[in-house]
């Protein structure tokens, strides 16, 4: 019998999509003709301490339930490109879209070879959603936004703790297109008016924009991120993540919008960014190791943090951090370290801060482990952190209080090894007698200030 050369080419595809078949594991997923190539080898980065735990359950009830459809059949890119509109997003900003972003995740995360998951220009109104995997082959699908992102402006519309999650992945890329994508949380609508934010600036209920959990060799840049409801960007149980080109952007006023805030995640560089909040521009908390920032634009806000630290139970130790080559522009603190008062023990160490211009800064460098932003603490019982092994250098400009330097350390965990080496700061205030002072309180053990004015 004749066979076209079309027949011979379809039945040896056949013939080795089934052999592919039998040598593979069975998932869910399987049955593609041929399995992806393999995905790049991410940078190179320090070995990979213990998994670390879930971030903590009343901050954000994980896991969810997923509400995403079953996938449908839409027009796929020869390269694999997956358009929102082609599932049923409306850019109109009033079409409510967390259905047709799902369905293409879906599409995309089985897709067999590389995927990208493709927003266009125009205006999406979008509710909660999460981006799970793991997808086929272990490799995610890359996320391109060119358009702009609204979250619905209700705190009722999330059941969870954040707008957009993206969760059990690894490769993959978060990227605004050739401008900044960009994504307004709404939180001015309704969220920062809840009355637990206007009495104590802690709110009960914090959203947070895009959730990162247990996701690792990541990248995120070029997009833009504004009002959030909570936290902007945070990363939870994660690892190997690049965050550089960002800008994150909210009102001085507005309560617990951290820009950026990382816990239990290690080998995470956070660069070449603007951020400008209503709370700390980077936190970094319990669990976290090998974090680095620099290149960073800080204002408004509360400056660079470690912490708060010491409010939990079990909490893993902070090691290695990294902070350097960066501007912190009218913020309440320059760099801080914060820890609560109680007994629960933890360690912080082996954390530098350097090369660093402070303008008009209410407190440039400040150890405070009487944190308690509530002011129901406990605040007899002293802090069970340890902080230690901290080396401060070449920090210059201006600040606007009395105190340049602020060290409230615990009387049961002293403050340990902490240098201060070419500090030149100046005091705002015209014809002061004094360029401000340093302040100290509770115990440090091993403090050495060189060459420094302040």
């Amino acid at each position: 019998m004749a066979f076209s050369l079309r027949n011979i080419v379809a039945f040896l595809a056949l013939f080795h999509a089934s052999i592919v078949v039998a040598t593979l594991p069975s998932c869910q997923t399987c049955g593609s003709p041929e399995p992806s190539p393999p995905a790049p080898e991410p940078e190179a980065f320090p070995p990979e301490p213990e998994v670390p735990e879930p971030y903590p359950s009343e901050l954000a009830p994980y896991p969810e339930p997923d509400q995403s459809p079953e996938p449908s059949e839409a027009p796929i890119d020869d390269d694999g490109v997956f358009d929102v509109t082609n599932y049923g997003a409306v850019a109109d900003g009033g079409t409510e879209c967390s259905s047709a972003f799902s369905a293409a995740w879906h599409a995309a995360c089985d897709y067999p070879w590389n995927s990208t998951i493709y927003i266009p220009e125009g205006t999406f109104l979008v509710g909660p959603i999460s981006f799970r995997g793991p997808c086929y082959n272990d490799r995610s699908p890359n996320v391109e936004i060119r358009g702009t992102l609204f979250a619905l402006s209700s705190l009722s519309s999330f059941k969870s703790s954040y707008w957009i999650s993206f969760k059990n992945l690894q490769g993959l890329t978060l990227i605004g297109g050739p401008e900044y994508g960009k994504l307004d949380g709404q939180g001015a609508v309704e969220a920062w008016k809840e009355p637990s934010c206007e009495k104590s600036a802690r709110c009960k209920k914090l959203i947070t924009s895009i959730d990162f959990i247990n996701v690792s060799h990541a990248t995120i840049s070029n997009i833009t991120l504004s009002n959030s409801k909570g936290f902007h960007l945070g990363l939870h149980g994660s690892k190997n993540i690049k965050i550089y080109n960002v800008k994150i952007i909210a009102p001085e006023d507005s309560p617990n919008t951290d820009g950026i805030h990382v816990s239990n995640s290690s080998n995470i560089s956070i660069f070449s960014s603007t951020i400008g909040v209503g709370d700390d521009c980077v936190s970094i908390g319990p669990g976290s190791k090998n974090v680095s920032v620099s290149n960073i634009r800080c204002g408004p806000g509360h400056g660079i943090s470690v912490g708060s630290l010491g409010k939990y139970k079990n909490e893993k130790d902070v090691v290695g951090i990294n902070v350097r080559n960066c501007t912190i522009n009218g913020t309440e603190n320059g760099i801080r370290m914060k820890t609560w008062p109680g007994d629960r023990p933890s360690n912080a160490y082996n954390m530098t801060f350097e090369d660093i211009v402070m303008v008009n800064v209410s407190n440039p460098i400040i150890i405070d482990q009487e944190y308690c932003p509530s002011h129901k603490c406990k605040s007899n019982e002293p802090s069970m952190v340890k902080l230690k092994d901290i080396f401060i250098k070449n920090i210059n400009g201006t600040y606007s209080t009395k105190s340049a330097v602020i060290f409230l350390c615990s009387s049961e965990a002293p403050c340990e090894n902490v240098q201060l080496v070419n500090i030149n700061l100046n005091y705002l205030v015209p014809n002061s007698p004094r360029q401000g002072r340093l302040n100290i309180k509770g115990f440090l053990n091993g403090l050495q200030v060189i060459n420094s004015r302040f």
